[in-house]
C-alpha cells in the first residue's frame, strides 16, 4: 500500500513550493496561532510551551530545528544555516528560564525570523531572471 503524496494538505515533496508551504504552517503555528485578545499581539506553541518546564524547551528547539532540516535539504549557504541555528538556540537558552523565559520568546520570534531567511532565498531561486 503506497501513501498519499499529501497529509492534510501538506504536499510531502521536495520541490521549493512545497517546502515553503511546510514551512509557513509550522512558523504559523509556532508563532502566529493565537491573538491575544485585546491586542493585536499573536502567540504560537513555542510560547506556550515554554510554560512547561526544560520539556517544552527541547520540544521547540526540535520544531526549530525542523526548518533549519528544510532549509539545509534546499541548500541554503552554511552561513545562513548558522544564522537560523543561533536563533533557535537563543530562543532554547532564553526559554530554560523559568516562567519569565516565555516573555523574551514573546518578543524573539526564531521561527518567523528562521522563515524569512528561508523565503529570501527561496524568492531569490524563483524569481525570474532579468535579461538585458
Amino acid at each position: 500500500m503506497t501513501l498519499p503524496a499529501t497529509i492534510r494538505g501538506l504536499n510531502t515533496s521536495t520541490d521549493p513550493e512545497s517546502v515553503r508551504q511546510r514551512v509557513e504552517a509550522l512558523e504559523h503555528l509556532l508563532e502566529g496561532l493565537f491573538t491575544i485578545p485585546g491586542t493585536n499581539r499573536k502567540i504560537g506553541l513555542d510560547v506556550i510551551l515554554d510554560l512547561v518546564p526544560v520539556g517544552g524547551d527541547v520540544v521547540g528547539a526540535a520544531l526549530g530545528g525542523y526548518m533549519i532540516w528544510e532549509a539545509r535539504n534546499l541548500g541554503l549557504s552554511k552561513w545562513q544555516i548558522s544564522r537560523m541555528a543561533g536563533n533557535v538556540g537563543i530562543d532554547f537558552l532564553l526559554g530554560l528560564i523559568p516562567w519569565i523565559g516565555a516573555v523574551p520568546d514573546f518578543l524573539f520570534r526564531s521561527n518567523s525570523r528562521n522563515l524569512k531567511i528561508i523565503k529570501g532565498q527561496l524568492n531569490r531561486r524563483l524569481s525570474p531572471v532579468n535579461e538585458a
